[in-house]
């Protein structure tokens, strides 16, 4: 069989490049996703205890949400990073609620400075982290005085452990 022109022309148009891949929508998708997971990696919060405290073990299921934070240590307690009073004084007081933390846990909810402290203010919700060896009475007292400031939902933080069985 002959070559034609014809069938030269067309072997020719099947020697054709293949398109290059265009990389510009690739690095386009790649940067919103990029983007997105640095945006939600820093709407999970995660309370690291302080080092002069132990917490106790728990099985938890949900994740803490930004509220207002209460560390009872063994000597103290303190409200958002401020000492408040003493444990000593705590045990000794004969009062259900003790004044300077409900005051503290007010000005709190008066004070809006910027949005997480807005959403702080907002929530009415308070985060109590509790060395294990803090007497209940002590904690019971603290308690008292959030629901006296209206902070009615208390959560106390626990380190979740592994699922048993």
């Amino acid at each position: 069989m002959k070559n034609t022109r014809r069938m030269k022309r067309m072997a020719r148009n099947r020697k054709k490049r293949i398109p290059a891949m265009n990389l510009t929508a690739l690095v386009d998708v790649f940067t919103i996703l990029v983007f997105f997971l640095l945006v939600n990696s820093s709407a999970s919060e995660v309370l690291e205890p302080p080092k002069i405290i132990t917490l106790p073990d728990s099985v938890v299921e949900t994740k803490p949400k930004e509220t207002a934070v209460i560390i009872v240590s063994e000597e103290s307690v303190t409200v958002q990073g401020e000492m408040v009073v003493t444990v000593e004084d705590i045990i000794a007081s004969k009062q259900d609620a003790i004044v300077a933390i409900s005051s503290k846990l007010e000005s709190i909810k008066n004070n809006v400075i910027g949005v997480s402290t807005k959403v702080i203010a907002e929530s009415r919700e308070v985060t109590i982290l509790s060395h294990k060896t803090v007497p209940f009475k002590v904690l019971r007292k603290v308690m008292s005085s959030c629901t006296f400031a209206g902070y009615e939902k208390i959560s106390l933080a626990v380190i979740q452990k592994a699922k048993q069985g």
